[in-house]
């Protein structure tokens, strides 16, 4: 293969279902179609329950070549609770773990050497490993941010933001982000908050997630689980994702609680995360929630399609720190999302239109959205079919990372990538 040398550095990438590593699956792919030679260090996978896949368990690092990727997967910690500090422990045991591989790489002969090094973060301290890694290598280094985990934890409360940890943990943020040749993210917001801690805004640029062509509408599937889950004839309002604190589950459960009297509508949580156990105790005696594990990707058409509504609900502050990857095929789904979220934020730019936003906390605004559509089938339609358009518009694939392809293209002595 005559084409560029990639090297990226994610702690998430398949088999993990949901949130970043399908997407830092699809980049390594998408470079290797257009004709890049394509390495990952990627961390065992564990999420989105918080446990390493029992067929990963075994062993230390572990390589294999999947659809002309190499990939090595690094051992590290995994917290079964992800508290503050376990989290660090965690974030940082991969960046530790991923050294060595990542020296090697980049202390290779010149015609084996990484032209370019990718970091995806979370987690962002493993930018510094790819970091070292480029300038060993004399290559130019990418960070892509798929999350603001800093100020996430703070919005959270896993730190007081006051504290000394708060204020050193936003330095190392600054510090490590301003070592990237070119800083992506996945929203204009997103890229606006790169710029205010300090990255120069000729380096930054927006390369977007995409929807799946793989979850295609199944009308069949879907009308399978209506019937083996107990839904035929209702309205289901669905959630398919991570149970963590920044996407402020509870409010779906005091929604349905308010909604109890609604026998035709019916709530569907299925997903995994530190929150799961708790999401189960407020859902208790409820009639109109169920909770099921997160659903296999071969399954996923049918669960969208089996949606009459999706549920997006994130607290107030964490809109524009992340913006749903999981949003993407609800829009591409045709279906009209619920989401909470503030007017001026990057989620509600993506939802107004398609679907009904509330304020977050506001569990009675909700409840009104919700019911309000349940008893709309006409709203619905149109609301999903503008969904539909909008993810053709702002989510495809292909036309994303040919942006960010181009992008990375301007300004270099010949192509980092090969075009497509």
């Amino acid at each position: 293969m005559k084409g560029r040398r990639v090297l990226i550095v994610g702690l998430n990438y398949a088999p993990e279902p949901v949130g970043i590593g399908p997407y830092s699956q699809g980049l390594a792919e998408a470079l290797v179609a257009r004709g890049a030679k394509v390495q990952v260090l990627a961390g065992k996978p564990y999420y989105p329950q918080w446990r390493v896949y029992p067929d990963y368990v075994a062993g230390n690092w572990q390589t294999t070549a999947e659809n002309g990727v190499e990939i090595t997967r690094c051992p590290h910690y995994v917290p079964a609770e992800p508290s503050g500090f376990k989290r660090i422990v965690h974030l940082a045991s991969f960046a530790l773990s991923a050294l060595p591989l990542a020296l090697h790489a980049a202390l290779r002969g010149k015609a084996e050497k990484p032209d370019i090094v990718i970091a995806i973060a979370p987690a962002l301290l493993s930018v510094f490993t790819a970091w070292l890694a480029a300038r060993l290598a004399g290559a130019k280094l990418w960070i892509h941010v798929q999350d603001f985990e800093v100020e996430a934890a703070l919005a959270t409360g896993l730190m007081e933001p006051t504290s000394l940890p708060a204020k050193l943990a936003r330095w190392v943020e600054a510090t490590l982000l301003q070592l990237g040749d070119h800083v992506s993210t996945i929203s204009p917001q997103m890229c606006a908050k790169l710029v205010a801690k300090g990255v120069e805004p000729g380096g930054v640029f927006e390369m977007r997630n995409w929807s799946d062509a793989r979850f295609a509408a199944d009308p069949a599937g879907a009308a399978a689980i209506r019937a083996a889950w107990g839904l035929t004839g209702k309205v289901v309002a669905l959630y398919s994702g991570n149970i963590a604190r920044k996407q402020g589950i509870e409010i779906l459960v005091e929604a349905a609680r308010l909604l109890q009297h609604r026998s035709d509508i019916g709530f569907v949580i299925c997903g995994e995360g530190p929150n799961r156990a708790e999401l189960e105790r407020l859902a208790e005696g409820l009639g109109n929630v169920q909770l099921h594990d997160l659903q296999p990707a071969e399954q996923m058409g049918a669960m969208l399609t089996m949606a009459d509504l999706h549920l997006l609900p994130q607290i107030a502050g964490a809109a524009d720190l992340v913006l749903p990857s999981k949003l993407t095929n609800m829009l591409a789904s045709a279906r009209p999302v619920v989401a909470t979220t503030e007017p001026g934020t990057g989620l509600y730019g993506e939802v107004d239109g398609c679907g009904l936003v509330t304020a977050p906390g506001d569990a009675a605004a909700l409840a009104d959205a919700i019911a309000a559509l349940a008893d709309d089938p006409a709203r619905r339609a149109v609301l999903g079919q503008a969904a539909l358009e909008r993810a053709g518009q702002r989510w495809m694939k292909d036309a994303i990372i040919d942006r960010a392809v181009d992008r990375i293209n301007q300004g270099e002595r010949g192509s980092i990538l090969a075009p497509r």
